[in-house]
């Protein structure tokens, strides 16, 4: 062989074996076709269940961390087997409902009010609630130079992430109690309630446009980083100090065709809550990672770090706090009285409680007979 011919393939032969450590050098700088979506790829592997994929839906938040890191950690998709978990994401309530009624999605992670008014709707035939995922995590954040007591929001401007969510509920509930009135419509009355999506509540809260926020975690602590002060725990208004912010929901067909991959999914989150609630800190960490995953961006410390121990992991869909939500919004004429018979089915989950040698939980006597 001519020595410049053995020249060229010793340069080529190099090349070639470069070639991987410059693509995971990449890879690792945010480069390549995967740098957008850092979770662990967990191959749908073993015996397929009765359905072949399972389409799962959750919001990119901190209330939402089951599905977070249930799905970045691969801790669902190992019950499922050979079934494929396909995760998707979505900002608000609404736009999930739609893809669960539009037979878009299987199983989702949602707020109460989103669960109840899909309910309602669907005069009970669309959806059940199959277990709980978190609970708590909401807080009223003020602006302390306008507002320094409770009191003081009298004549002010307090955001909440939509009208008729769970938290306006709450906050509407709440300034009812104080005896001042509101027009649940247009939010104007003795407090200015103004419906502000999350995502420029921080925005809004800095430009000085509000003047406080009643609204979820990690809202509430980013309001906080701009020098807001908590005013108001919303758990300090319950009893136990426990009221659902998260459930996990199932479309009624996909429950009725396929218990089997639902009973995988419960079993995965379940084993998910023992995990998070066991190890506090790597869970922090594992649902910061998932949000950058997913986001682009992670939370910065002073914000993820209170934000974080102010939610509650719980299998437990906590169901007589849901009905008392429910009994909130009625009083604020957002609905009519609802008729909730049947929206619980937890079989499945007390099923799965009951073989990990944890208690069951109840649905309040709103579950399926």
């Amino acid at each position: 062989m001519p020595a410049t011919t053995r020249t060229t393939l010793r340069r080529g032969l190099a090349a070639a074996a470069a070639l991987p450590l410059l693509i995971g050098a990449l890879a690792s700088c945010g480069y390549g076709s995967d740098a957008k979506n850092d979770e662990k790829k967990v191959a749908a592997e073993g015996k397929k269940l009765s359905a072949d994929t399972v389409r799962l839906g959750y919001f990119p938040n901190l209330t939402h961390a089951t599905a977070l890191i249930g799905v970045k950690d691969g801790l669902i998709q190992k019950e499922l087997g050979g079934t494929e978990l396909k995760p998707q994401t979505f900002n608000a309530g609404p736009s999930e409902i739609e893809a669960l009624n539009g037979g878009s999605l299987d199983i989702g992670f949602i707020g109460p009010s989103p669960s109840i008014n899909a309910y309602v709707k669907s005069k009970g035939k669309n959806l059940r609630i199959i277990s709980g995922s978190a609970s708590g995590g909401v807080k009223l954040v003020v602006n302390p130079d306008k507002i320094k007591t409770l009191d003081d929001l009298k004549g002010k401007r307090i955001a909440t992430p939509q009208k008729g969510n769970t938290q306006d509920v709450a906050l509407l509930n709440w300034i009812a109690e104080k005896g001042w009135k509101v027009d649940p419509e247009s939010g104007k009355g003795d407090v200015s309630v103004v419906r502000t999506d999350n995502k420029v509540t921080p925005d809004a809260f800095k430009s000085g446009s509000i003047d406080g926020a009643w609204v979820p975690e990690p809202t509430a602590s980013k309001l906080v980083s701009q020098g807001g002060k908590v005013l108001l725990d919303e758990t300090t208004l319950w009893p136990g100090k426990k009221f659902v912010i998260t459930n996990i929901i199932v479309s009624q067909k996909f429950l009725t065709e396929h218990p089997d991959v639902v009973e995988a999914v419960l079993t995965g989150t379940v084993k998910t809550n023992e995990w998070i609630n066991a190890n506090p800190d790597k869970a922090k960490a594992s649902a910061n990672a998932a949000l950058k995953s997913l986001g682009g961006k992670a939370l910065d410390a002073k914000v993820i770090d209170p934000a974080w121990p102010s939610i509650a992991i719980t299998d437990d869909p906590l169901a007589a706090t849901l009905k008392t939500q429910s009994e909130w919004a009625v009083k604020a004429q957002l609905i009519k009285q609802p008729d909730l018979a049947g929206i619980y089915d937890l079989t499945l989950l007390n099923k799965v409680l009951k073989a990990a040698g944890k208690p069951e939980v109840s649905d309040a006597g709103l579950g399926v007979e």
